[in-house]
């Protein structure tokens, strides 16, 4: 693994990635600058008058292979395309058409993307948001993830082409699995000790019984946050993106990512329409589905960025286990 250097692209590069697969000239680019992960450009068109053509596009840029990150992330853009179909053609979601992907590297050395440039801004670039408009988008965006969780599979886990786990009949393999190569990722990068890691291994294995319920495989975004929720001046919701790090299993655990990103407000939940399972068995997978969201970032800190930072994941993480699952 190596530390991951944003590289900028030329406006020749990002026309040659599109010439590849479609014939429309590019007049000019704009970085998209909240993107963590991929490289992402606005690239506008020039317009001949022909019928057809987009006035823009989103050129997306993956990292190099070599990029460190958790097992789940190595190739993840190759799951989009599908996942994208599936959210499309099964739901009333905004989500954008993906004209391309090209994972050949014959272009440049990294697969991309081009996609539908859907309207809106960020939530998070929008400025002077209201309380009452923000409470409206969280209220919409829980309508979207009541009817994307109701688009269900027969396989569990991550199970898009880029294969980072083998796909599993249920969901307590699949969490299982998952748990350990995120713990395996972690132990590779040296920031567990041995005591740690057979602790949160065991951990899993003395609380397994709390996920041995049936539950259908949900479709899961596993990435909501204001950075990939797209508004428009009247505060509607005009698109979710990054579709990258999708899932199939327990909704309980897109919950977490919510709570993480301080999405599970009152007003997502009146959006959401189903109240959230309060029981003991519950909370307990609440705190895993939580830790297993903050130790990712152990690993992006410590291996894709070699900040320091990864020490306040790390910490956290112990806090829980210590103070939650006393021993």
């Amino acid at each position: 693994m190596c530390t991951y250097l944003e590289q900028e692209f030329s406006l020749e590069q990002i026309a040659a990635m599109i010439a590849a697969h479609e014939p429309w000239p590019v007049e000019s680019l704009r970085r998209i600058t909240t993107g963590k992960y991929n490289t992402s450009y606005v690239v506008t068109l020039r317009r001949n008058g022909r019928t057809g053509r987009p006035g823009a596009v989103i050129v997306r840029i993956a990292p190099p292979p070599d990029t460190g990150g958790t097992f789940y992330e190595n190739g993840m853009m190759a799951q989009e395309p599908r996942i994208h179909e599936i959210v499309r053609r099964a739901t009333s979601l905004p989500v954008a058409e993906i004209y391309a992907f090209d994972a050949s590297r014959r272009i440049i050395d990294r697969d991309f993307m081009i996609m539908q440039k859907l309207p809106g801004a960020a939530l998070s670039e929008v400025p002077g948001v209201t309380t009452t408009l923000y409470n409206g988008v969280l209220e919409q965006v829980g309508r979207m993830l009541a009817e994307l969780h109701g688009v269900t599979s027969d396989h569990y886990g991550y199970v898009g082409p880029h294969r980072p786990m083998p796909p599993q009949p249920d969901w307590p393999s699949a969490f299982r699995i998952m748990w350990n190569k995120l713990t395996d990722d972690i132990v590779c990068v040296q920031a567990y000790t041995a005591e740690e890691e057979r602790r949160v291994r065991r951990l899993f294995e003395d609380y397994m019984f709390v996920f041995e319920r049936p539950i259908e495989a949900s479709l899961l975004h596993m990435d909501i946050w204001a950075q990939n929720i797209l508004v428009d001046d009247e505060g509607r919701v005009t698109g979710l993106v990054d579709w990258d790090r999708a899932l199939w299993g327990d909704p309980e655990i897109e919950f977490a990512v919510l709570d993480y990103c301080g999405i599970s407000e009152p007003a997502f939940w009146r959006g959401y329409g189903r109240p959230r399972d309060r029981s003991t068995e519950a909370h307990i997978r609440s705190l895993f589905y939580y830790l297993y969201e903050v130790q990712k970032y152990i690993v992006i800190h410590l291996a894709r960025r070699q900040s320091r930072t990864w020490h306040i994941y790390k910490t956290r993480v112990m806090e829980i286990v210590g103070q939650a699952f006393r021993e």
